[in-house]
């Protein structure tokens, strides 16, 4: 049997219903009984994730991806993006945050037009860990009360263009250098911050040297250069591995370090 887009509505609204109390963020997904009859026509499925639904993210914004990809992609992003700000609002809440701003936050233009691109970037990739590196992008936006629309972009672009292996690569780098991010350091001539950098990369190509060498610097290299066209990382100047090959040192960047950031889990424990 066909279900229809008010079917749907309505099942969406009574299950929405029995939740605890209509949180924010339920209650902005109920609110999405009114478009989900439009969506489901738009694009020719009623499972396209309930975020998305509740966003109103119509055929303008899902045009271009097929059916299989809307089932697969754009339903995990939204499963993944709700369960995400689910625990933002829960975060938030702990810390003492008020309602009001908990719901202004997640009914804001600035999340909708993160939710946009994220379902544009979506048709991109079918890899699952890639779609939740994109809600975790969205929800850790709603807890920083941070959702600029241009950097939202660069990090969805991201999201989908890095390999695990990237990510596993600026971790270390994140590690490594977060330290140079406080006031003090920051107030530091750059030339001295370049050379504490260095040196840093001294003593983790020593650490590191037999894993580097196990494909010849392949894998490494070809992340650096992924992490740098997402303007995450830039080079500063070559250094000699030991008696190996030449090969550059990074800093960190501002948008590496918030890109990281962005990836973490949200803590509700605290």
């Amino acid at each position: 049997m066909t279900i229809t887009g008010n079917e749907v509505a309505v099942d969406n609204q009574m299950r929405r219903d029995e939740r605890q109390h209509q949180s924010p963020v339920n209650r902005l997904i109920a609110e999405a009984a009114s478009t989900t009859e439009a969506i489901s026509l738009a694009t020719g499925s009623v499972a396209i994730g309930s975020i998305a639904k509740a966003l109103g993210i119509a055929k303008t914004f899902t045009s271009g991806l097929g059916v299989a990809t809307l089932e697969e992609n754009l339903g995990h992003l939204g499963d993944a993006a709700e369960a995400a700000l689910s625990r933002v609002e829960k975060h938030l809440e702990m810390q003492g945050v008020l309602i009001c701003e908990i719901e202004r936050r997640l009914n804001s233009n600035e999340l909708l037009e993160g939710i946009k691109a994220a379902t544009l970037q979506a048709q991109r990739t079918k890899d699952k860990k890639r779609l939740e590196r994109m809600a975790l992008i969205l929800a850790n936006g709603v807890a920083e009360n941070d959702l600029e629309p241009e950097s939202l972009d660069d990090m969805m672009r991201a999201a989908v263009e890095l390999t695990d292996h990237d990510i596993i690569v600026l971790k270390s780098i994140y590690e490594m250098q977060a330290y140079a991010f406080t006031p003090a350091e920051m107030a530091k001539p750059y030339n001295f911050r370049v050379d504490a950098i260095r040196s840093k990369w001294k003593d983790w190509w020593k650490q590191e040297e037999a894993a580097y060498h196990a494909d010849g610097g392949a894998a490494f290299r070809s992340s650096t250069v992924r992490l740098q066209s997402t303007g995450l990382i830039a080079s500063i100047g070559l250094v000699d591995v030991l008696t190996g090959p030449s090969v550059n040192d990074f800093e960190l960047l501002v948008e590496g370090k918030k890109f990281f950031e962005h990836l973490q889990e949200i803590n509700t424990t605290i």
